[in-house]
Order: C-alpha cells, then sequence, then structure tokens
C-alpha cells in the first residue's frame, strides 16, 4: 500500500488502485497522520487541524470515532490497522510498516541525489531528482488547501518540490543540456510567472542555445509580470545575468547557473 500526499490524499493498492478513505474529516486525520509519520501527534493538534481553531465541544470524542474510522478502512484493505495508526499518549503515531508514502520516497531521493553530487555523478544526481520530482502528482495535499493547517503544510511541501526542481536544472545547465529544458522550464512558468530563479535557468538555457534575443525578452517578461503586480524591480542577480548576457560573458559558457544568479549569489 502507498500513502500519497504529493498532491490529492490517497492510498493507492498494489494494482494502482484509489482505495483513499471517502469522508473529509477521516482523509485529513490520514493526511495529518503521513505528514508528520514516524512522530506521536497529539490530539490537540490533531483536533487544531481538523476544525481549524474552532473545535465543538465535542471534538475529542469526535477525533476518537475518526481514529476508529480510519482504523476501520485500513482492516476492510487488509491492512494490520492497529500497528499502522498508534496510540501513543499525548496522540497518535503512524507507523509505515511495510507501506510506502510518497513523501518519504521524495526525501530519500532527494538525499540519493546530495549523495551523488557530492561524488560528481551529476547525471546520476539529476535523474534522482527528476525520479523525486515524478512522484508528484499535482501541489501537496491538493484536495485539503482550502483548511488553513493543510493550506500550511503544503505550501511547505511544494517549496521543497521547487528546490528539487531548481537543483536539477542546475545540473542540467553543467551538463550541457540547455536546449532540452527550454521547454520543460517553460511549461513550470505558466502557473508560476514571478519564479525569479526558474527564469535565470531560462535565459541561462536560452543563451547557450543561441537564442540571445529571446533570454533578454523572458527578462523583459519577468520584470513585466513583477513591476505591474508587485512594483519590485528584478532581483539584483537577474539584473547581473541581463548584463552578462548583453555584453556575452564568457562566464555564461563554462559555468552552473547557481554560479551567476542562484540561490547561493549575493
Amino acid at each position: 500500500m502507498k500513502f500519497q500526499v504529493l498532491g490529492p490524499v490517497g492510498m493507492e493498492a498494489e494494482d494502482g488502485t484509489q482505495v483513499s478513505p471517502r469522508p473529509l474529516k477521516v482523509r485529513s486525520l490520514l493526511a495529518y497522520l503521513c505528514t508528520h509519520h514516524g512522530e506521536a501527534v497529539s490530539s490537540g493538534r490533531l483536533i487544531e487541524a481538523l476544525w481549524s481553531g474552532t473545535p465543538p465541544q465535542t471534538a475529542a470524542t469526535a477525533l476518537h470515532v475518526y481514529v476508529s474510522q480510519l482504523r476501520k478502512h485500513l482492516r476492510a484493505l487488509g491492512l494490520d490497522a492497529a500497528a499502522l495508526v498508534t496510540t501513543q499518549p499525548p496522540g497518535y503515531r503512524l507507523r509505515l510498516g511495510g507501506c510506502d508514502l510518497d513523501v518519504h520516497a521524495f526525501d530519500r531521493l532527494l538525499g540519493t541525489a546530495r549523495e551523488f553530487r557530492r561524488a560528481g555523478e551529476r547525471e546520476k544526481a539529476s535523474e534522482s531528482l527528476g525520479q523525486a520530482i515524478s512522484l508528484w502528482r499535482g501541489q501537496a495535499l491538493e484536495d485539503l488547501r482550502g483548511i488553513p493547517a493543510f493550506e500550511s503544510i503544503g505550501r511547505r511541501l511544494d517549496e521543497r518540490r521547487s528546490f528539487a526542481h531548481e537543483q536539477r536544472f542546475e545540473l542540467e545547465l553543467e551538463l550541457g543540456n540547455h536546449q532540452a529544458l527550454v521547454g520543460e522550464i517553460r511549461a513550470l512558468l505558466d502557473s508560476r510567472s514571478t519564479w525569479e530563479n526558474l527564469y535565470a535557468y531560462l535565459m541561462v538555457a536560452l543563451y547557450r542555445s543561441g537564442r540571445t534575443t529571446e533570454a533578454l525578452a523572458t527578462y523583459g517578461r519577468l520584470r513585466s509580470n513583477l513591476v505591474e503586480d508587485h512594483g519590485i524591480e528584478p532581483a539584483p542577480r537577474l539584473q547581473r545575468l541581463q548584463h552578462a548576457i548583453l555584453t556575452h560573458a564568457p562566464a555564461l559558457d563554462d559555468c552552473g547557473a547557481d554560479q551567476l544568479v542562484g540561490a547561493n549569489a549575493a
């Protein structure tokens, strides 16, 4: 069984069938335990999350009912519900046992990518990051984002995916795969029109593909979005990149984008 939070909350059987619980509160309970797997989560925290800070007087009793319903759902799927969802003061804990959890696999692949990169195995590092990103099926906790606690958790998880994208694009540029990145980066920008680091990678990829005019137009589009929507100019690192493209700086052809404009640049 695979528990899923990197997209709509779900449970996927070995044959690919979705078997997640339907009641919203039970699904929310499962999601909170999954995103805190291995941790004893207090009943108070669960109540706060499930009722968004305005619990009814019967919340403690209702939480117990939802835990029972979740365990019943797991048992109906042939799982050891008591071992998966354990009662542990001050609340409950999810133990994966022999089950999978997509965010756990995502973190494991990010760790593998870090090890490959330290060892100089850039192709393998990029491949591991690609595998990690492929686990996502949409926004994290997509079907629960209307609930404040899950919006906050989902946003933090989404930032980790953004980090994985940036790390992979940096590696692909180092490997000389700039032409293949252009379409992929543009697709991401369709939904994130002010993601500055992504514009930086796209500008470098276009420049190295001999598309200098498009690289400069990309900067112009970012600047327009930022000025019109937020009243601010692009970050200094993006301005430096634009200048480097205008002057055909040699560094654009022989180093990774992070050395020019990445997260470590001042």
